[in-house]
């Protein structure tokens, strides 16, 4: 009656084994497992009963093991056989679980495999080990049910930080109280011991409209069972992915907590007029053969070679095979549900161009249907081959493939610092010639402009943003060197203030460029990372932003903030589609490959109408014409000033070397 049962239930024949009472369900291939159309798989609480769900096609049985607590070595009160009912295994347990622990483990040949963590749980115990069943409603910040996003009118008014929640707090000046912690995001009123405003109240003056935070899911790298230990990593390494980290929260053991500071952290920013952007990494798991997906749901969620091995092209020993469709159906539901329960207004896809098209897309309707302004962006490359065929990844070439997705342009980071890959290749900034086309190609955010040549672009020889909020402009991010560091080692005989001057001209070509701006923390403040290039296990010495350079560094902290109040003022930094680009911004020729010039007339809405923007990347000074009238520079190499930093000029201007200048035509 069992493989009977089983047969009209799945499709799928239940084959006997050397026992007439074991059978093992049997399937032509991963794509032959029936999909589960609902949206309640894994623990369901009430008051009254939880319902336990899951999805494992291929299991003979079954169970969830109860436990009273999550230390590794507490006994299970409880293991439950669970049943086979409309395509998931289902076990309700009638009594109020709220805060106790469980695990799923399943049956294959006869045999039962390790316990593993419930892939859909929400909330975990220490280190994430167990899965716990919590009352949602008791992780509710304050007024959270009147908590709202700061408005966004449109993708390109966007100017998104990248932070590490770590760094932000954790060095000893920061003056706040919860280092290391969700709750350090919250504070208000936090100082340097000279008075230096720190922490989110910078973000605040800075005037950043979106906090891009690197993983704060829950990955395998930190021993939450050891936080008296200072330990360190950024944190793409994922484990449970619709779980908050817990070496950020207070008690990595009460999935309560990490849920509620995470609530807490999003309401202060939103509160401080910050928008809320997770950094997620969907494309592989921390652990490969030892993974709860792996362990549960055996090689489903995975590429795999034709040699039987696990495909890698992640360069972290596995990749998410998105394109099946319950990987694709678990990763819509995650972020879905990072935005209903979190409040969460955007997310960085973490090597985007692993996952398909056709799941990236289904992501972006989905999350817009919920939320118009939502973000959504990422990687648009990989980090090896893949076994899924080029034309269907969503890499950057594919952009205008994808809805409201956009990509990073890694044309305008290298053309502007040199290439990530050669450590002494120096870019526009800094000096080097032929670049001045990978620049105008950033100016116009990646799309079409009758003026760029994409054949002299650096890396795409052809214009991949349909529209410009399709591309992220950026000159840094947490991989690589730190563009302090890049530009030392790149030009060690320049002296440090020119350097600083080539950080300050990389910076404001990304902020008045179309597309989105996108700004690594501590950019503003000539962070460093002491030349380390891939930190993400450093100690803190090496990571942490160091909050005594704001005032050592005032002159760029002033220079970016003052570029940022900029582009929020004035529309014709951003005009906000290809057609609008191509009708307001021209080109001039100033005949020197190291000076890139253009013009913005007539931006729809800007108190501006004529707009100059000067680019000289050589460490000479230059004088360049001027179309007729009288000019007033509001941008130097120094200084941001909209009243104006300088005299008027008609007819020419002489701009500093490693300089960008605004200037802003008089009527």
């Amino acid at each position: 009656m069992k493989s009977i049962y089983y047969l009209l239930l799945t499709g799928v024949l239940l084959l006997p084994m050397t026992s007439c009472q074991e059978y093992q369900p049997v399937f032509e291939s991963l794509d032959a497992y029936p999909i589960y159309p609902y949206a309640d798989l894994g623990a369901t609480y009430t008051p009254e009963r939880t319902t336990f769900k899951l999805w494992s096609p291929a299991a003979q049985e079954v169970r969830v093991n109860l436990y009273a607590m999550d230390a590794p070595d507490a006994p299970a009160t409880k293991r439950l056989e669970m049943a086979a009912v409309d395509g998931a295994w289902t076990k309700v347990v009638e009594e109020n679980l709220d805060g106790t622990y469980y695990t799923f483990q399943i049956k294959q040949h006869g045999k039962w495999g390790e316990e593993a963590t419930d892939p859909y749980a929400r909330a975990a115990g220490t280190n994430g080990l167990r899965g716990q069943v919590v009352n949602l409603a008791d992780t509710n910040p304050t007024d959270w049910d009147k908590d709202e996003a700061p408005p966004l009118a449109a993708p390109t008014d966007a100017i998104i930080y990248e932070l590490h929640l770590r760094d932000l707090s954790i060095d000893p000046r920061s003056g706040i109280t919860h280092k290391g912690k969700f709750l350090g995001l919250t504070e208000r009123g936090t100082t340097t011991p000279q008075g230096d405003v720190t922490g989110l109240d910078h973000l605040v003056e800075l005037g950043v409209t979106h906090v891009h935070l690197l993983p704060s899911f829950d990955f395998l790298s930190v021993n939450e069972a050891q936080l008296q230990e200072a330990q360190y990593n950024w944190g793409y390494d994922p484990q449970n992915y619709n779980v908050p980290e817990g070496s950020y929260a207070t008690d990595p053991s009460d999935g309560k907590v990490r849920i509620r500071e995470f609530k807490q952290m999003v309401k202060a920013l939103h509160d401080a007029g910050i928008r809320v952007v997770m950094d997620v990494v969907y494309n592989h798991t921390g652990h490969s053969e030892n993974s709860h997906f792996q362990r549960l749901i055996p090689d489903y969620f995975y590429r795999f070679n034709e040699d039987g091995s696990m495909s890698n092209a992640s360069g972290c020993g596995n990749e998410i095979a998105s394109d099946r469709p319950m990987v694709r159906k678990y990763i819509r539901e995650s972020v879905e549900y990072w935005v209903r329960e979190y409040h969460v207004d955007g997310f960085r896809f973490d090597l985007m161009g692993i996952h398909d098209i056709t799941t990236m897309n289904e992501i972006s309707q989905s999350l817009h249907a919920i939320d118009p302004s939502i973000l959504i962006y990422g990687e648009g490359w990989t980090a090896g081959s893949s076994p899924l065929p080029d034309s269907l990844q969503a890499v950057k070439a594919n952009t205008p493939e994808l809805i409201k997705i956009a990509a990073f342009s890694d044309d305008l980071r290298d053309g502007l610092k040199g290439s990530v890959f050669n450590h002494e290749e120096r870019g526009f900034v800094s000096g080097a010639k032929g670049k001045e086309m990978s620049i105008k190609f950033g100016v116009v955010g990646a799309t079409e402009h009758p003026q760029v040549d994409y054949q002299a672009v650096n890396y795409s020889d052809a214009p991949w943003a349909k529209e410009p909020s399709q591309c992220i402009n950026y000159v840094s991010c947490h991989d690589n060197h730190t563009l302090y560091d890049r530009l030392y080692i790149s030009n060690k005989t320049t002296p440090r203030s020119r350097r600083a001057q080539m950080q300050r001209t990389a910076l404001a070509i990304v902020l008045t460029s179309q597309g989105i701006p996108f700004l690594h923390a501590g950019t503003e403040m000539l962070r460093t990372k002491n030349g380390v290039e891939n930190s993400y296990e450093s100690n803190d010495g090496i990571n942490m932003i160091r909050w005594g350079a704001k005032r050592s560094e005032k002159i760029t902290v002033d220079y970016v903030r003052g570029l940022i109040e900029l582009r929020k003022e004035h529309p014709a930094f951003r005009l906000g589609s290809t057609e609008l680009i191509k009708k307001h911004l021209t080109f001039l020729d100033p005949d020197d490959e190291q000076l890139v010039v253009y013009r913005l007339v007539d931006a729809p809405g800007d108190a501006w109408s004529d707009i100059l923007l000067i680019f000289n990347g050589s460490d000479q000074p230059k004088r360049v014409a001027i179309p007729n009238g009288e000019w007033t520079p509001v941008v130097n190499e120094r200084m941001v000033n909209t009243e104006g930093v300088s005299r008027s000029r008609q007819g020419s201007i002489d701009v500093a070397g490693n300089s960008a200048n605004v200037l802003v035509k008089r009527l």
